[in-house]
């Protein structure tokens, strides 16, 4: 991990198009602000294990092939 000291309206550029801003500094509480492309996704962290939870689920519960055939060949089975 890189640690980098910043202050106040200072920022960091990451990969030539995102830059990380430090709005404002308030006791242990640090406000970024981050200019990147629209492409480009941004997400608190525990959004984003929250997304990556959710769609892991999804794909565990996913229904495949092998299992739709079984369906159809038996349906009053299911």
């Amino acid at each position: 991990m890189l640690v980098l000291s910043r202050k106040k309206g200072e920022s960091i550029v990451i990969n030539g198009n995102i830059e990380l801003v430090v709005v404002s500094v308030e006791g242990d509480q640090v406000r970024l602000g981050i200019k990147a492309p629209k492409d480009v996704d941004i997400f608190r962290k525990e959004v984003f294990l929250s997304i990556q939870q959710s769609n892991q689920e999804a794909s565990e519960s996913a229904m495949f092939p092998d299992d739709l055939i079984k369906i159809f060949r038996n349906p009053e089975k299911n």
